[in-house]
Protein backbone atom coordinates (compact mmCIF):
# COMPACT_ATOMS: atom_id res chain seq x y z
CA UNK A 1 0.00 0.00 0.00
CA UNK A 2 1.65 3.58 -1.01
CA UNK A 3 2.07 5.90 1.92
CA UNK A 4 -0.80 8.38 0.31
CA UNK A 5 -3.20 5.27 0.87
CA UNK A 6 -1.99 4.80 3.97
CA UNK A 7 -2.87 7.74 5.12
CA UNK A 8 -6.01 7.63 4.01
CA UNK A 9 -6.50 4.21 6.04
CA UNK A 10 -4.72 5.78 9.71
CA UNK A 11 -7.53 9.39 8.88
CA UNK A 12 -10.50 6.77 8.75
CA UNK A 13 -9.75 3.89 10.91
CA UNK A 14 -6.82 4.65 13.23
CA UNK A 15 -9.22 5.25 16.60
CA UNK A 16 -11.03 2.47 15.61
CA UNK A 17 -7.83 -0.05 15.20
CA UNK A 18 -5.40 -1.61 17.36
CA UNK A 19 -1.99 -0.47 15.80
CA UNK A 20 -1.30 -4.41 14.74
CA UNK A 21 -4.32 -4.50 12.99
CA UNK A 22 -3.41 -1.15 10.53
CA UNK A 23 -0.17 -3.08 10.12
CA UNK A 24 -1.53 -5.67 8.71
CA UNK A 25 -4.37 -4.34 6.63
CA UNK A 26 -1.56 -2.23 5.50
CA UNK A 27 0.29 -5.30 4.32
CA UNK A 28 -2.80 -7.37 3.04
CA UNK A 29 -5.17 -4.54 1.94
CA UNK A 30 -5.49 -3.68 -1.49
CA UNK A 31 -6.38 0.09 -2.62
CA UNK A 32 -8.87 0.06 -4.92
CA UNK A 33 -10.94 2.71 -6.92
CA UNK A 34 -13.99 2.66 -9.44
CA UNK A 35 -16.50 4.97 -10.77
CA UNK A 36 -19.73 5.95 -10.70
CA UNK A 37 -22.57 3.40 -11.39
CA UNK A 38 -20.39 0.49 -11.62
CA UNK A 39 -21.37 -3.29 -10.28
CA UNK A 40 -19.06 -4.11 -6.99
CA UNK A 41 -20.28 -7.05 -6.14
CA UNK A 42 -23.14 -9.43 -8.04
CA UNK A 43 -25.38 -11.89 -6.52
CA UNK A 44 -23.89 -15.56 -6.62
CA UNK A 45 -20.43 -14.46 -6.73
CA UNK A 46 -17.49 -16.11 -4.48
CA UNK A 47 -16.80 -13.33 -2.03
CA UNK A 48 -12.98 -12.87 -2.03
CA UNK A 49 -12.73 -9.86 0.17
CA UNK A 50 -14.22 -7.68 2.57
CA UNK A 51 -14.26 -3.37 2.04
CA UNK A 52 -13.14 -0.66 3.92
CA UNK A 53 -14.45 2.43 2.50
CA UNK A 54 -12.45 5.45 2.63
CA UNK A 55 -14.74 7.66 0.28
CA UNK A 56 -17.89 7.71 -2.18
CA UNK A 57 -20.87 5.64 -1.01
CA UNK A 58 -22.23 1.94 -2.67
CA UNK A 59 -25.79 0.95 -2.57
CA UNK A 60 -26.37 -2.85 -1.48
CA UNK A 61 -29.41 -4.05 -2.96
CA UNK A 62 -31.32 -7.56 -2.53
CA UNK A 63 -33.52 -9.14 -5.00
CA UNK A 64 -36.40 -11.70 -3.82
CA UNK A 65 -38.36 -14.55 -5.66
CA UNK A 66 -39.72 -12.58 -8.35
CA UNK A 67 -36.16 -10.86 -9.50
CA UNK A 68 -37.40 -7.73 -8.23
CA UNK A 69 -34.77 -5.27 -6.29
CA UNK A 70 -34.89 -3.51 -3.16
CA UNK A 71 -32.59 -1.57 -1.72
CA UNK A 72 -31.18 -2.31 1.96
CA UNK A 73 -28.51 0.36 2.72
CA UNK A 74 -25.61 2.72 2.02
CA UNK A 75 -21.96 1.98 2.82
CA UNK A 76 -19.94 5.44 3.41
CA UNK A 77 -16.53 6.33 4.25
CA UNK A 78 -15.90 4.27 7.29
CA UNK A 79 -18.44 1.46 6.69
CA UNK A 80 -17.79 -2.22 6.11
CA UNK A 81 -20.26 -4.35 4.30
CA UNK A 82 -22.19 -6.43 6.93
CA UNK A 83 -23.81 -8.77 4.22
CA UNK A 84 -20.48 -9.26 2.61
CA UNK A 85 -19.02 -9.81 6.26
CA UNK A 86 -21.81 -12.63 6.83
CA UNK A 87 -21.36 -14.49 3.66
CA UNK A 88 -17.24 -14.50 4.64
CA UNK A 89 -18.13 -16.03 7.92
CA UNK A 90 -20.53 -18.58 6.65
CA UNK A 91 -18.19 -18.98 3.34
CA UNK A 92 -21.44 -18.42 1.39
CA UNK A 93 -21.10 -16.46 -2.24
CA UNK A 94 -23.18 -13.13 -2.07
CA UNK A 95 -26.64 -13.01 -1.70
CA UNK A 96 -26.52 -9.22 -2.78
CA UNK A 97 -25.58 -6.54 -5.34
CA UNK A 98 -23.42 -3.25 -5.11
CA UNK A 99 -23.31 -0.58 -7.25
CA UNK A 100 -21.41 2.28 -6.55
CA UNK A 101 -23.51 5.26 -6.43
CA UNK A 102 -20.45 8.06 -6.67
CA UNK A 103 -17.14 6.98 -6.89
CA UNK A 104 -15.59 5.05 -4.71
CA UNK A 105 -12.30 4.30 -2.73
CA UNK A 106 -11.89 1.66 -0.69
CA UNK A 107 -9.63 -1.22 0.84
CA UNK A 108 -10.37 -4.57 -0.12
CA UNK A 109 -9.33 -7.37 3.02
CA UNK A 110 -9.08 -10.34 1.84
CA UNK A 111 -11.86 -12.38 3.13
CA UNK A 112 -9.92 -15.34 5.08
CA UNK A 113 -8.51 -12.74 7.28
CA UNK A 114 -12.37 -11.85 9.20
CA UNK A 115 -12.81 -15.10 11.05
CA UNK A 116 -9.16 -14.51 12.62
CA UNK A 117 -9.43 -10.76 13.41
CA UNK A 118 -12.76 -11.73 15.30
CA UNK A 119 -10.60 -13.77 17.51
CA UNK A 120 -7.43 -11.49 17.59
CA UNK A 121 -8.67 -8.27 17.80
CA UNK A 122 -10.90 -6.10 19.65
CA UNK A 123 -11.14 -3.53 17.61
CA UNK A 124 -12.08 -5.47 14.03
CA UNK A 125 -14.97 -7.14 16.51
CA UNK A 126 -16.65 -4.18 17.92
CA UNK A 127 -16.03 -2.52 14.17
CA UNK A 128 -18.01 -6.11 12.75
CA UNK A 129 -20.81 -5.52 14.87
CA UNK A 130 -21.12 -1.87 15.58
CA UNK A 131 -21.92 -2.23 11.46
CA UNK A 132 -24.54 -5.01 12.35
CA UNK A 133 -26.34 -3.45 14.92
CA UNK A 134 -25.89 0.14 12.41
CA UNK A 135 -27.97 -1.76 9.51
CA UNK A 136 -30.17 -3.58 11.74
CA UNK A 137 -31.39 -0.59 12.89
CA UNK A 138 -31.40 0.95 9.20
CA UNK A 139 -33.38 -1.94 8.22
CA UNK A 140 -36.16 -1.49 11.40
CA UNK A 141 -36.44 2.03 9.88
CA UNK A 142 -37.25 0.84 6.65
CA UNK A 143 -39.85 -1.79 7.93
CA UNK A 144 -41.29 1.25 9.73
CA UNK A 145 -41.12 3.47 6.77
CA UNK A 146 -42.85 0.54 4.41
CA UNK A 147 -45.84 0.01 7.82
CA UNK A 148 -46.74 3.14 8.78
CA UNK A 149 -45.40 6.30 6.80
CA UNK A 150 -47.25 6.96 3.22
CA UNK A 151 -45.44 6.41 -0.14
CA UNK A 152 -44.74 10.44 0.21
CA UNK A 153 -43.23 10.87 3.01
CA UNK A 154 -40.88 7.89 2.16
CA UNK A 155 -40.14 9.65 -1.42
CA UNK A 156 -38.98 13.04 0.64
CA UNK A 157 -36.94 11.11 3.11
CA UNK A 158 -35.46 9.20 0.37
CA UNK A 159 -34.52 12.20 -2.02
CA UNK A 160 -32.90 13.83 1.40
CA UNK A 161 -30.59 10.99 1.82
CA UNK A 162 -29.96 11.10 -1.34
CA UNK A 163 -28.79 14.50 -1.19
CA UNK A 164 -26.65 13.84 2.00
CA UNK A 165 -25.01 10.90 0.19
CA UNK A 166 -24.41 12.83 -3.30
CA UNK A 167 -23.35 15.93 -1.35
CA UNK A 168 -25.72 18.17 -3.54
CA UNK A 169 -29.48 19.30 -4.00
CA UNK A 170 -29.46 18.63 -7.76
CA UNK A 171 -29.60 14.63 -7.95
CA UNK A 172 -28.89 12.97 -11.08
CA UNK A 173 -31.68 10.71 -11.08
CA UNK A 174 -34.57 9.10 -13.23
CA UNK A 175 -38.67 8.12 -11.72
CA UNK A 176 -37.01 4.76 -12.51
CA UNK A 177 -34.02 4.70 -10.19
CA UNK A 178 -35.96 5.71 -7.15
CA UNK A 179 -39.43 2.89 -8.06
CA UNK A 180 -36.24 0.39 -8.25
CA UNK A 181 -34.91 1.71 -4.80
CA UNK A 182 -38.75 2.17 -3.11
CA UNK A 183 -39.50 -0.86 -4.49
CA UNK A 184 -42.72 0.90 -6.19
CA UNK A 185 -43.73 1.47 -9.64
CA UNK A 186 -42.50 4.12 -11.84
CA UNK A 187 -45.93 5.64 -12.76
CA UNK A 188 -46.70 5.97 -8.62
CA UNK A 189 -43.20 7.51 -8.43
CA UNK A 190 -44.09 10.30 -11.35
CA UNK A 191 -47.26 11.07 -9.77
CA UNK A 192 -45.69 11.67 -6.30
CA UNK A 193 -43.09 13.43 -7.46
CA UNK A 194 -45.50 15.97 -9.66
CA UNK A 195 -46.96 16.54 -6.42
CA UNK A 196 -43.95 17.68 -4.67
CA UNK A 197 -43.60 19.53 -7.32
CA UNK A 198 -46.47 21.39 -7.17
CA UNK A 199 -45.58 21.65 -3.27
CA UNK A 200 -42.29 23.59 -4.31
CA UNK A 201 -40.09 20.68 -2.66
CA UNK A 202 -38.97 19.74 -5.54
CA UNK A 203 -37.77 20.91 -9.40
CA UNK A 204 -38.07 17.75 -11.97
CA UNK A 205 -36.00 17.94 -14.85
CA UNK A 206 -35.06 15.20 -17.43
CA UNK A 207 -33.66 12.58 -15.39
CA UNK A 208 -32.78 14.92 -12.94
CA UNK A 209 -34.61 16.17 -9.53
CA UNK A 210 -33.47 19.27 -7.69
CA UNK A 211 -34.82 19.21 -4.30
CA UNK A 212 -35.76 22.75 -3.18
CA UNK A 213 -36.56 21.72 0.40
CA UNK A 214 -34.58 19.99 3.01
Amino acid sequence: MEENNYKELIECYGFLFEPELIAEIKQLGTYRSIAANKVIMDYGEKIDSMPLLLSGAIKILRQDSNGDELALYYLERGDTCSMTVTCCLNEKNSTIRAISETDVVFIAIPAENNKRWIQKYDGWLKFVFDNYTHRFSELLNSVDELAFENMQVRIQKYLKSQVLIKKSTLLEISHQDIAYDMHSSRVVISRLLKKLEKKKIVRLKRNKIELLEL
